[in-house]
C-alpha cells in the first residue's frame, strides 16, 4: 500500500504541476511575435500596439501557437526518458534472460508509446498553429516519425511471435535499436538545417521558463506513475494467475 500511495502521490503533484504550467501558460508567460501587421485605423485587438507610422498602426503579430509549447516539449522529453527504460531493460534482459526485465522493457515501451501519440498530435497542432500546414518532412518532424512507428512496430513484433523467449529476445533487441534513432531526433535540429525551433541557452523570460520547468517536472512525474500503475497491474496479473494454477493443481 505504501507503493501505491507514492504512485498515486506522483501522480496528483505531477498533474497540479502540470495544470499550474498550462494556467501560467495562458495567464503570465509571453506570448512572442513572428512579424508585425499594419492597418490604416487603430484597433481594438489583443496584438500589442508597437508602433504608430505614416502608413498606420503597427501591431505585433502574436505566436499563439507558441502556448502548445509547454505540453509539447514535455512530453516530447518523457518519451525520450522512458524509452531509454526499454533499451535499459533490453539491455539487462540480454544479459540475464530474466522473464522480469522483459516485462520492464514492454511496459516502458507502452508509457513510450502514449508519450509519443500525446508528442505527435501535439506537434501537428503546433505546425498548423505555426506554419499553416499540417504537416512538413523538416529532419525534426521525420526522425521522430520514424521513431513512432518503430514504437508502434515493437508491438507488432511482439505479437507476430509465439516462442516467450524469442519475442523478448527480439523486442529487446528492438527497443534498443529503437531508442538509438531518440538522440537522433533530439540533435538533428543542432546538426541538419531545419525549421523546427530550439530552445536557445537565455531565450525565455522569467516567467516562460517558470511554467516551462513546472511542465517538465510534472510530466515526468506523471509518466513515472503511470509506469508504476502499469507495473503493480502486473504484479497483481502474475499473482492471479499463479494462484489460478495451484487451485488447478
Amino acid at each position: 500500500m505504501d507503493r501505491m500511495r507514492i504512485t498515486l502521490a506522483l501522480l496528483v503533484v505531477g498533474g497540479v504541476l502540470t495544470t499550474a504550467a498550462f494556467v501560467m501558460a495562458f495567464t503570465v508567460a509571453a506570448v512572442p511575435d513572428f512579424g508585425t501587421v499594419t492597418v490604416a485605423q487603430e484597433a481594438d485587438t489583443v496584438r500589442e500596439l508597437k508602433e504608430v507610422t505614416e502608413d498606420g498602426y503597427v501591431y505585433g503579430r502574436p505566436d499563439w501557437g507558441q502556448k502548445i509549447f509547454y505540453f509539447h516539449v514535455p512530453v516530447a522529453e518523457a518519451s525520450f526518458l522512458v524509452l531509454f527504460f526499454t533499451a535499459f531493460y533490453g539491455v539487462r534482459f540480454l544479459m540475464t534472460k530474466r522473464r522480469g526485465f522483459d516485462v520492464r522493457a514492454r511496459i516502458a515501451t507502452e508509457v513510450t508509446l502514449l508519450f509519443v501519440t500525446l508528442t505527435m498530435i501535439t506537434g501537428v497542432l503546433w505546425t498548423r498553429a505555426a506554419w499553416g500546414v499540417w504537416w512538413e518532412w523538416e529532419p525534426r518532424l521525420t526522425t521522430y516519425f520514424i521513431l513512432t512507428l518503430m514504437v508502434i512496430g515493437y508491438f507488432v513484433l511482439r505479437n507476430s511471435i509465439e516462442d516467450e523467449e524469442r519475442r523478448a529476445t527480439y523486442a529487446a533487441a528492438f527497443g534498443i535499436l529503437a531508442f538509438i534513432n531518440a538522440p537522433i531526433s533530439f540533435f538533428v535540429t543542432r546538426l541538419l538545417p531545419s525549421t523546427h525551433p530550439v530552445i536557445e541557452r537565455g531565450g525565455l523570460q522569467p516567467p516562460m521558463l517558470v511554467a516551462f520547468i513546472l511542465a517538465q517536472i510534472g510530466m515526468l512525474m506523471i509518466g513515472y506513475a503511470v509506469y508504476r500503475l502499469r507495473m503493480r497491474e502486473e504484479q497483481v496479473n502474475d499473482d492471479l494467475e499463479q494462484l489460478k494454477l495451484a487451485l488447478e493443481g
